[in-house]
């Protein structure tokens, strides 16, 4: 028999575990685990001593699947990506593209690309704090989120005609423009967003059994969170005020006042408050963004790479035929390589994009914003309760479908 503490040797049973241990399997089908992750703990009472985080429940073969389809025929896979903020994946995915065939987009078209991508981000964060409320008792907290979830669904609904998988961007541009009555919709939207965000705001901040499940729970150091990659809302928590639409500016983000909210703990405290106020930040974003849109197209004008519209494909030969060869041959950037990086509800989302001059991928690399930090939680949960395992996982806020491409 080996003793409390002893290093395990190679081949080991339950009963080498010594007076104290005990292994325990936490999923797939544990309902925190989303059916997906498996956890094998080794826990000495209620303590973990060790945890190997194991994925591959799941996997969608969403790299090769875009290899094998035209650029455009890829935008609805990266819907599902992170399907809780799917206008990011598509904005992502698309300015890859269009760094490689070395155009830029019509100014109203990246507007209308920050404002969607915005309000996914809302919707992100409100599902991930809700959830995890939810997961800790607080249901009304939970009902309260996913209302205003609800708002901005009907109003980013209105746009694209999808609610959850939207497929809103082409290459070159967007889908569609924006409705007369968006600006009132959104107006009052956020009336309602930022009401449901104060009750729960006022029920949680300073809730005692909050705090104590929060607080001082699934910590980690900005070294580590940095060796890790490490990227969005749980680096932002650690003190380092790394934002991709900061740091590396893209579509229209550098005219836009806004900060960058930060913690200094590295615990889930400090991620419920960073994705808290990045919540108001966001909804500044698209106040200021809505207030500069210009007027104009929507699309590139080149054939060759946007789709005519419908009204032009109907009484011109030209772009009847441009319809026909961008559906069934694709776009084909010149060869080359590209990665392009946005910054996604859960941090740095990257595409990695090889054309070999054809219609379709050569290859497709995407860099997911949770990997990275499923790769780390073994970290954030040793040392401490089983049931602190619960708000870890939540707040670092696994999304299956990026997660495992």
């Amino acid at each position: 028999m080996g003793t409390k503490n002893a290093e395990l040797p190679k081949n080991w049973s339950v009963e080498d575990l010594g007076e104290g241990r005990m292994i325990l399997n936490m999923g797939p089908s544990h309902p925190a685990m989303h059916g997906i992750v498996r956890i094998l703990l080794t826990v000495e009472g209620e303590r973990v001593a060790e945890a190997d985080v194991e994925i591959g429940y799941l996997h969608r073969g969403f790299e090769k699947t875009c290899e094998n389809v035209t650029y455009n025929q890829v935008i609805p896979y990266t819907d599902r990506l992170n399907y809780v903020s799917p206008f990011i994946n598509n904005a992502g995915f698309s300015l890859a593209v269009e760094k490689l065939l070395d155009i830029e987009t019509p100014e109203r078209c990246k507007y209308l690309r920050v404002i969607m991508s915005e309000l996914g981000r809302l919707q992100d964060h409100l599902t991930c704090i809700g959830a995890n409320a939810m997961e800790q008792g607080a249901f009304t907290v939970y009902f309260y989120l996913i209302n205003a979830r609800e708002c901005l669904y009907r109003l980013t609904d209105a746009v694209s005609g999808g609610r959850v998988t939207p497929a809103y961007t082409r290459i070159g541009g967007v889908t569609g423009d924006l409705p007369p009555d968006f600006r009132a919709g959104t107006a009052e939207a956020f009336r309602k967003v930022r009401k449901n965000l104060g009750d729960a705001d006022k029920l949680l901040t300073r809730n005692r059994i909050f705090v104590d499940r929060m607080r001082g729970t699934g910590v980690i150091s900005k070294q580590d969170a940095i060796a890790l990659s490490f990227t969005g809302p749980v680096l932002r928590a650690c003190g380092v005020p790394y934002d991709v639409r900061k740091a590396a500016p893209y579509l229209v983000y550098d005219r836009f006042d806004f900060t960058v909210p930060v913690g200094g703990s590295g615990d889930n405290y400090d991620r419920y408050l960073v994705r808290m106020e990045e919540m108001n930040q966001s909804m500044r974003i698209v106040e200021q963004a809505l207030a500069q849109i210009p007027e104009g197209p929507i699309r590139h004008p080149d054939f060759n790479v946007s789709l005519p519209a419908k009204e032009e494909v109907y009484g011109n030969i030209e772009a009847l035929m441009a319809h026909f060869k961008l559906t069934f041959e694709g776009v084909k950037p010149p060869a080359g390589e590209v990665y392009q990086a946005v910054e996604g509800g859960n941090g740095e989302l990257g595409y990695y994009v090889v054309s070999d001059g054809s219609g379709k991928p050569y290859r497709v690399r995407v860099r997911p914003p949770c990997f990275p930090l499923v790769a780390g939680l073994s970290k954030l949960i040793k040392g401490g309760y089983i049931a602190d395992i619960i708000s870890t996982f939540g707040m670092i806020n696994m999304i299956g479908g990026e997660l495992e491409r």
